[in-house]
């Protein structure tokens, strides 16, 4: 998506600006995402931006929440369709995984990660529930395969939170770039994973 020039002075849409933090990291990698030089891809100027966002790390909070919410519609799309738990189960996996090396997404991902040490308690709580979000929906997954037979009798939330840790871990390997971890073989690791531990065995 390209975002044509605007007027200086005339703020674009707030979405506007997120959409071009996303082409820009998509295109270019953080390094490549100055203030001035999304102002000039949105007809602003970086004190403008500054005046929204305040802060760097804040448009790129700000950037993960808007493109998490267009995954959480997908998600929820995902989960709520016909099927057996196990199919949504292999969709929510490939959802959450990048899509490949330098991912954008996954890339704001490490970033807002990194800078969590240092963030105010405001934007922590913030990044913790967009993370929520994953795991109330995986819980819940899991709990319907459960009760359905799909799967085998577990804590589902235990079983969440190490299946997340395994997704965060795989996926930074993807999208760093590690040699021999991309995500088609990243998706062979977790479902080898989901057969031997949770997939109920046919009767």
């Amino acid at each position: 998506m390209t975002v044509s020039p605007r007027r200086r002075n005339t703020a674009p849409p707030r979405e506007d600006v997120l959409a071009a933090a996303m082409d820009t990291i998509a295109e270019r990698g953080l390094a490549g995402l100055t203030m001035a030089g999304l102002g000039r891809d949105v007809g602003m100027s970086s004190g403008h931006l500054l005046y929204y966002f305040r802060t760097k790390d804040e448009l790129l909070l700000r950037t993960l929440e808007w493109s998490e919410g267009r995954l959480g519609t997908e998600r929820g799309a995902l989960l709520s369709g016909r099927g057996s738990a196990a199919g949504r189960l292999e969709g929510f996996v490939r959802l959450y995984l990048p899509d490949g090396h330098r991912d954008p997404h996954w890339t704001l991902w490490l970033e807002v990660w990194n800078s969590s040490q240092h963030a105010p308690q405001d934007a922590r709580e913030r990044r913790s529930a967009i993370e929520g979000a994953w795991h109330r929906d995986l819980v819940a997954l899991l709990a319907e395969g459960i009760s359905r037979g799909e799967f085998r009798a577990l804590d589902p939330d235990r079983y969440a939170t190490r299946l997340r840790a395994m997704l965060d871990g795989f996926s930074v390997h993807v999208v760093v770039g590690l040699p021999g971890t991309g995500r088609e073989q990243a998706l062979a690791h977790v479902r080898e994973f989901l057969t031997q531990t949770l997939i109920a065995p046919a009767s």
